[in-house]
Parts: structure tokens; C-alpha cells; sequence
């Protein structure tokens, strides 16, 4: 696993402020913790805050762990899991998941049996839905590039039917829209805590990276695509989480870039709201996604490649159940 342990001093020299901006974000005495490790590849973590446990995708080994904020353990929760990737809650506190090995998003009723709410546009099967976010309205949207069928660890390989990658939107009615269809590997999806604004990352955008921000009509229609954050310096992005005064918290690594120096790179990235870097997180391992959690919504949990690492920050998430 790779080598870390927990800082000393305080404070934690892991949280590096870019701008001073950040300051008011790190809490002093706070520092990062590793809750657990030994996993393949950590992706997709949600907050159940009734039930005081964060759930996270083990994509590889095609399960689901329960991390328990009470014992501090974490324990298979669903094996086998559709080589899960993104998961989320929808208005009604129901887990819904991006089974990128299975190309199809479900959601898991009360009783625990799993409903199927995507798995095909336009007659063609869907690529490998990636991750998620829910409007106001309760609306499902989620990214679908073909990163888990390009080969055998992540799901079965397989051709993509869509000569697309897409974005789409699943109403509360159920009927599926597609909604974007021009960016190059969508991955990470959230909203802004008013729910007038969508960032998207394209994840092979070149030669940088991006986040792309659209404005969200009345109706679910996108609009004024812009460039949002651009990664530039070999930085690659992956999942975001967004806090209530709208300062996005980004998974971040090397682009894989031979120049790339990773150690400097991997972690979490925060941008405020116009898009500039104030402050990074360093961890030794890539981070793939995050979510805040906790009895108060301001502890980030870090899903990053073998480990689950959270540190408490000093703001909370937005649309926490």
C-alpha cells in the first residue's frame, strides 16, 4: 500500500493553501485520516447520515463497502455489485449507482431489491454509466463514457453500441433524455447548491482536462457551456463534490504524463466559484472521488485508489440528506 501516516503537527502539512481564500476553508487542528485501505480501486462514495455509514465502490473486486462512523470498520455491504462506480441518494434517500460493469444505472428500494432506471438510449445499450447528482426536482442525471468495458478488470470488455459519449437525464417519470452528447469521456457531475448551474468534467479533453459549467433552465434545458477549470500542469480530474457556498472539491491526479509528477499531484483540488485553485490535499494515492459527511456535513471522505482517507474542513457540503 503506499506509504503514509498520520501527521503530528497541526497544522497538517498535507493541506496546502494556494490562496489565502483557503485559510477559511482548513480547520487548524484538524488533520487527514486513513479510515481503511487494502481495496483495488475506491470510487463512488455517499453519506448515509441516518444511518451514520458511508457506502464506497470497490470497482475491481465487484463489491460495495460499508464504512461504519460509530465502530470505525468498514465490511463488505454487496458482492457481487455490477461493478459499481458513482453512487448517490435520490430525494427519497434511496441509493441509487452507476453499475458501470453492468452499463446501467439502479436503484435500491427500501426492501433492498435493486430497480433498474437506465440501460439503453435509442435501442443501443448504454457505455458504463461513470457518476451522478439529483436536481431539485428530483431528476437523476449521470455521465456514461466507456471507461469500465475497455477491458477486464473493471467489467466485461466489450464495443461500445454508441458512437457517443453521453449525458442524460432520468425525469422522476422515468423517461430517459439525453442531454449532452460532445464531450469526450464525461466523468464527474454536480450541481451548484442553487441547482442553476451543472459542471461536468470532460476526462479526455485535450490537451487539458476541463470542467465545463452549463446554466440549467426551469425546464432541465442546458445552457452557456463555459469553461470552468482547466487542469492544467499534467492535473487530471475525476469526482466533485460541491460545498454550500459553491466551491467545488475536485478527485485529482496526473494525467499520466511521463513529465507528471504525481506525488505533487495527487489528492483533492478545491476551486471556488470562478473557477480558481485556492487550495490542495495531498495524499499518496490518486484521488478518484469524494463527499461530505458526517453529524454536521463538513467531513470529506476521500475514495483514493487502494484507501479511504476524510479530514474535517471548515464548510459543509451542499444538498446533504
Amino acid at each position: 500500500m503506499a506509504e503514509w501516516a498520520p501527521s503530528m503537527r497541526y497544522p497538517d502539512p498535507a493541506i496546502e493553501i494556494l490562496d489565502p481564500a483557503f485559510a477559511n476553508l482548513r480547520i487548524f487542528n484538524s488533520s487527514v485520516e486513513r479510515l481503511a485501505t487494502g481495496f483495488s480501486w475506491m470510487e463512488g462514495p455517499v453519506w448515509f447520515g441516518d444511518g451514520r455509514y458511508l457506502l464506497i465502490s470497490d470497482i475491481p473486486n465487484d463489491r460495495m463497502i460499508r464504512w461504519d462512523e460509530v465502530t470505525g470498520t468498514a465490511s463488505e455491504f454487496r458482492r457481487p455489485s455490477g461493478w459499481s462506480n458513482g453512487n448517490i441518494r435520490d430525494r427519497e434517500g434511496q441509493l441509487v449507482t452507476c453499475e458501470g460493469g453492468m452499463r446501467r444505472v439502479t436503484r435500491t428500494e427500501y426492501d433492498g431489491s435493486v430497480t433498474v432506471l437506465a440501460d439503453s438510449h435509442d435501442g443501443k445499450r448504454l457505455n458504463s454509466p461513470n457518476d451522478l447528482a439529483v436536481d431539485a426536482e428530483g431528476a437523476i442525471w449521470f455521465t456514461d463514457p466507456p471507461f469500465q468495458i475497455l477491458n477486464f478488470y473493471e467489467g466485461e470488455k466489450a464495443e461500445p453500441e454508441l458512437d457517443f459519449h453521453g449525458v442524460y437525464r432520468i425525469s422522476p417519470d422515468g423517461t430517459l433524455d439525453l442531454v449532452l452528447d460532445d464531450l469526450k469521456g464525461p466523468n464527474g457531475i454536480v450541481f451548484s447548491p442553487d441547482g442553476r448551474h451543472l459542471y461536468v468534467v470532460e476526462g479526455r479533453a485535450t490537451p487539458d482536462r476541463l470542467v465545463w459549467a452549463y446554466d440549467v433552465g426551469a425546464d432541465g434545458a442546458l445552457s452557456g457551456k463555459r469553461q470552468h477549470i482547466v487542469a492544467t500542469g499534467y492535473g487530471a480530474l475525476d469526482g466533485m463534490a460541491c460545498d454550500v457556498d459553491g466551491n467545488l472539491w475536485c478527485g485529482w491526479g496526473s494525467n499520466g504524463a511521463p513529465e507528471a509528477d504525481s506525488a505533487a499531484l495527487d489528492g483533492v483540488r478545491v476551486f471556488d466559484t470562478s473557477g480558481r485553485a485556492i487550495g490542495h490535499i495531498h495524499l499518496p494515492e490518486r484521488c478518484a472521488n469524494l463527499c461530505f459527511g458526517g453529524r454536521h456535513g463538513n467531513r470529506l471522505f476521500m475514495a483514493s485508489s487502494h484507501s479511504l482517507y476524510a479530514v474535517y474542513v471548515n464548510k459543509r457540503g451542499a444538498n446533504l440528506l
